[in-house]
Formats: C-alpha cells, sequence, structure tokens
C-alpha cells in the first residue's frame, strides 16, 4: 500500500519523541530508559502561564532495572517537564514514586495488563504507563542475539522467538525457509471440500422421533432451534477462561 504523500503546504504543529536506550551493567542486570517529550512550535498557555514554542509540554524518564528473566527489578520516574509542575508529579502521592509499583512484575507475563490495573488512569501519568506499556518489546530487542538466541542453531536450541509473530516470519513462508530452513514448516494442503460435500441427490434426513413432553432440565429453550441429531448442545455459558496477553 503506497504511503500517502506529505502535502507541501503542510506546517508543523506538534512534535512528540520518544526514546528507549537499554543499558547492560557490569552485575549483570540491566537499565531501560525510557523518555517522551511533546514539543509544540506555537505558544501555549498551561497553568496560567504562557509557555513558549519550543519549550517542552512534557518530558518525561521512567527507568527500569531488569534481569535477564524479564523481572523487573527496580523503577522509578521523573518529571522534567510537566503541564502543571507540583502536581503531575505527585501521582505517587504520600507513598512516593508510583511506578515503584512496577517492581516484582514480568515483562513478558501480563505485564500491560499489571501496568494499567496498578497505575492506569488517575493512580499514575497518562504518559508514563503508555511509554512503560511499550517497553516488553524494545527490552526484547535488546535481548536479541545476546541473551536470547535468535537463530536457533545449536543442537539443543529451541524455535528462535520472533517466527510466527509477523506475517514475513510465518513459519510456512519465504524468509524461515531461506534463513531458518531448520523451524521451517510445509503447509498442510487443504482438506478437498467437494470430498466432504454433501451429494446433490443425497435424500433428505428423517424427520426426529417425537420428543417426551416431560419436563427436563436438557430440554431446548423456547426459541431455539433444536440440535441435529448427535450434537450435543451446552445452552449453559461457557466457562469463562483466563485472558493471557502478549507482553
Amino acid at each position: 500500500m503506497p504511503l500517502p504523500p506529505a502535502t507541501p503546504t503542510r506546517r508543523l504543529q506538534h512534535r512528540r519523541a520518544i526514546d528507549i536506550q537499554v543499558f547492560s551493567r557490569d552485575d549483570g542486570l540491566w537499565e531501560v530508559d525510557a523518555t517522551i517529550a511533546d514539543v509544540k512550535t506555537r505558544e501555549t498557555m498551561l497553568a496560567g502561564q504562557p509557555r513558549p514554542a519550543g519549550t517542552p509540554i512534557h518530558d518525561m524518564l521512567l527507568r527500569l532495572v531488569v534481569d535477564t528473566a524479564f523481572n523487573v527489578i527496580d523503577a522509578g520516574s521523573e518529571s522534567r517537564w510537566m503541564p502543571y509542575p507540583g502536581q503531575c508529579d505527585k501521582h505517587g502521592g504520600e507513598h512516593g514514586d508510583a511506578y515503584r509499583q512496577l517492581i516484582g512484575l514480568n515483562l513478558l507475563k501480563g505485564f500491560r495488563y499489571a501496568v494499567r490495573e496498578r497505575v492506569g488512569g488517575k493512580a499514575g501519568c497518562t504518559h508514563l504507563t503508555e511509554l512503560a506499556e511499550i517497553l516488553p518489546t524494545a527490552v526484547v530487542q535488546a535481548f536479541a542475539g545476546t541473551v536470547i538466541d535468535t537463530q536457533g542453531r545449536a543442537a539443543d536450541a529451541q524455535r528462535p522467538f520472533q517466527i510466527d509473530r509477523c506475517h514475513a516470519l510465518r513459519a510456512d513462508g519465504a524468509v524461515v525457509k531461506q534463513h531458518y530452513p531448520r523451524w521451517f514448516e510445509r503447509r498442510k494442503p487443504l482438506a478437498d471440500s467437494a470430498h466432504n460435500a454433501p451429494a446433490a441427490n443425497m435424500p433428505a434426513s428423517p424427520a426426529p422421533a417425537a420428543a417426551s413432553t416431560a419436563p427436563s432440565s436438557s430440554a431446548t429453550p423456547a426459541g431455539t432451534a433444536p440440535a441435529p441429531a448427535g450434537v450435543r448442545i451446552d445452552h449453559q455459558p461457557p466457562p469463562v477462561q483466563p485472558r493471557h496477553e502478549d507482553p
């Protein structure tokens, strides 16, 4: 799909910059610095005061310390520019920094859900929470090729994590076939639909026997079509399955 052309007369009004840097440490841990900055090209009134063009509306830092198993060992935030100084940075209340609550989470195990639960909405800062939610894949990228084996060539290697994570890296696709031949999976042929289709002159199924009028706990509710012979329909709602999120 072609990129929409940029209009020659367009004018920049706002710039948001998100930067994530991941550092290795001598103690085996890793530091993740995520920053977000918003800058306008015009003067803006904030908290009753004019903020000149080019001066940040937001400039915030979220730092995590993680181990190679993606566990969050330490966490904290700093708001350097904000719309309402003295208020925007009090998201932790009397308990201090709300983003300390990220300690103990795992970036690959329900992290985004836990972030929204702990610091979402008025429990935190919209922009710092938004930063936190994009960190799992950034750390995966940082670990790729160092902490994580992305080639899968060793005899005891597991399938590289990136396979089947996007359309280009389908297990049955050309990229995997060429660059990860060990993990290539041939596409299973589709079943012959003509073989399973009913014949045009197949006689109609016999009418079902008259149902008993005796009450039964498994009776079909009014307004519901009866189930075909040999097929059991449970009219009770299925149990709710636990929701598993990708990081």
